[in-house]
């Protein structure tokens, strides 16, 4: 458990560390923003209790809030990707549900069950930061362009992440 904890307490700096000093500077003609702080919300372990995780997602979001310069869009985005994270889980479980001290990684849960969860979850979170950013009817259909775009860029690092730390077995 104290392994588990300090794998995610370093994935947690992690992330942070790089969207705050690298993805945040990557805009492909300011349409397309990589957010791979996400990372960290669809790893925790699946049975780590629903406030803990909400408590982890505003912590993370408020964090990227702060030295982003933003006003709240990425807190509220995580806090949403943590309460619907929760519920996909239960919908999206295998037939015999979720082993005792199993991950939410490639490596343990396979590789299409793992792009079915973390694009549903990133096409979620990034349609949520970019509506709340345009806040205008009229840009509904431009940020909605910019989320799925977004989304892609984000789940091509997530999964080169993925397969970057993957052992093999």
């Amino acid at each position: 458990m104290i392994r588990g904890v300090a794998i995610n307490f370093f994935r947690f700096l992690l992330f942070v560390f790089l969207q705050l000093f690298v993805l945040n500077h990557i805009q492909f003609s300011g349409f397309v923003n990589p957010y791979l702080y996400i990372l960290f919300i669809l790893l925790l372990p699946l049975e780590i209790s629903g406030l803990l995780m909400l408590v982890l997602s505003f912590a993370l979001g408020l964090i990227i809030d702060i030295a982003s310069g933003t006003i709240g869009y990425h807190t509220i985005s995580t806090v949403f990707l943590a309460y619907f994270r929760y519920h996909l889980l239960r919908y999206i479980a295998p037939r015999d549900g979720y082993e005792p001290g199993m991950s939410s990684t490639m490596q343990t849960l396979g590789v299409p069950w793992f792009l079915k969860y973390a694009s549903i979850l990133t096409v979620a979170h990034h349609l949520i930061l970019f509506w709340i950013e345009s806040f205008r009817f009229s840009d509904l259909f431009q940020a909605s362009l910019r989320a799925i775009a977004s989304s892609i860029f984000t789940l091509l690092l997530i999964m080169l992440y993925q397969f970057l730390t993957t052992r093999s077995r």
